[in-house]
């Protein structure tokens, strides 16, 4: 089967709203935001579908305590509105509490990093991987495609306790054309190198793909893994795809330096010992009000195609051969 790009949330709240009609223990929350697989949902399930309007804090302490009766609970907004507006909730009411009472309850967090371009620093999400991270016992599901982000749907639906799903608003370009990756250690190795891999999530993983290519007229020949688990992905795994690299290369639609991809991956490397090198690319650490494509945002703030094959280019040289 070839898959023709989707976007992300279509994908997944399409395959909520068929299995809707078989398990009627699925329930679905929104804080006032829309698409038109979401209005099927709410004209064939009106007794599991509740808009709480803007009210994200609402949002979360009704779907924890939908998620205590024993529903599987989906809760829908923009990514930085559903993670940053109403953290407080998310983590007494879901963090806290699914330590010591059993919950399903996901957040469906839609436009991260810049994909909501136009709208500005408001509606963008560079800090979600950093504070949804940080709950210890939430697990962080990062997809580069539409494809992985509906087999996502069965990670939702089968491993309990709660979840942050990061979706694009944007149709990206497919990925896995083929068939989904493996979900079971967390990442998929999409190129082997020799010296330096590239470890990217989501949005950037475009990019990377991108720049790997390029690079290879050139001799140099990149490894590249898409890390779409960001809180459980098999460490033993990692560490034996990592440990044949001397360089490794973050990148993330997220800034630079302050707990996203790059903190996990610099904490990694030094607990388990690997000697390798490691250069962090993401956004410099500040708000910018500039509009364009995000192609130019991303050139701007150091993240773009051609700021990120410079770089790798510099940190080529530092490692030995």
């Amino acid at each position: 089967m070839i898959f023709k790009p989707l976007a992300m949330r279509d994908a997944l709240l399409e395959k909520i709203w068929q299995a809707m009609s078989k398990d009627t223990k699925i329930f679905f929350t929104c804080a006032d935001f829309g698409s038109p697989v979401l209005d099927k949902i709410r004209a064939d399930f009106p007794d599991r579908f509740v808009n709480v309007g803007i009210a994200e804090q609402n949002l979360i302490n009704i779907s924890a305590g939908l998620a205590l009766e024993g529903y599987t609970v989906f809760a829908y907004a923009i990514a930085p509105f559903i993670t940053m507006r109403c953290y407080e909730q998310i983590r007494v009411s879901l963090a806290l509490l699914s330590e010591v009472r059993q919950m399903n309850v996901n957040l469906i967090g839609v436009g991260a990093g810049y994909s909501y371009v136009v709208s500005g620093p408001t509606h963008q999400c560079y800090e979600d991987i950093t504070l949804m991270r940080a709950l210890p016992n939430f697990q962080v599901l990062s997809p580069a495609d539409h494809v992985t982000s509906a087999a996502f749907f069965d990670t939702c639906i089968n491993q309990s306790g709660p979840k942050y799903l990061r979706l694009d608003a944007q149709i990206l370009p497919v990925i896995y054309e083929l068939e989904p990756p493996n979900l079971s250690s967390g990442f998929h190795v999409h190129k082997r190198g020799e010296t330096m891999c590239l470890v990217a999530t989501g949005y950037m993983l475009h990019t990377a793909l991108k720049v790997a290519a390029e690079l290879s007229s050139d001799g140099f020949h990149i490894g590249v893994i898409d890390l779409f688990d960001l809180a459980r992905f098999s460490a033993s795994e990692l560490q034996n795809v990592l440990q044949a690299y001397s360089g490794v290369v973050s990148l993330e639609e997220g800034f630079r330096g302050r707990g996203g991809l790059d903190s996990m991956l610099f904490e990694f490397i030094a607990r388990r010992g690997l000697k390798t090198k490691m250069l962090n690319i993401g956004v410099e650490g500040a708000y910018h009000f500039e509009l364009g494509t995000r192609t130019e945002l991303h050139e701007k703030v150091g993240i773009g195609h051609h700021a990120v094959k410079e770089a790798i280019r510099k940190f080529a040289i530092t490692l030995p051969n």
